[in-house]
């Protein structure tokens, strides 16, 4: 189980060592040498097991988002812990507002649900 991306769908084999693992940074904590890059990458996906190829060439084609056996979608949005859990709003702000206070009207509903 991987701790930097909790979400992972598939496992990834390092050229360099002929290991698997679920991301580079699993693979940075347990070796003593820096991954391999290819072109073509080795992938095993999670949900039914079954290893495959991605040419990372054709980068640009949908279709090579999901497991060529059972069709899991493994490109998705990676969750961290850093993002796990956590709303991320995003705003511009306006001239002579920069020290205004943006407050959550949630907020008060999550107060009143947890009492």
């Amino acid at each position: 189980m991987c701790k930097h991306i909790l979400n992972a769908q598939v496992q990834v084999r390092a050229q360099c060592c002929k290991l698997w693992f679920d991301c580079p940074e699993c693979h940075a904590e347990s070796q003593d040498h820096d991954i391999e890059r290819s072109m073509e990458i080795i992938l095993a996906c999670k949900k039914c097991r079954k290893v495959f190829r991605k040419d990372m060439n054709n980068d640009n084609d949908e279709s090579d988002e999901y497991c060529p056996r059972c069709d899991n979608h493994y490109v998705i949005a990676a969750e961290t812990a850093e993002s796990k859990g956590k709303l991320v709003i995003e705003f511009e702000q306006e001239r002579g507002h920069e020290h205004k206070m943006f407050k959550d009207d949630r907020e008060k509903d999550r107060e009143l649900n947890l009492m």
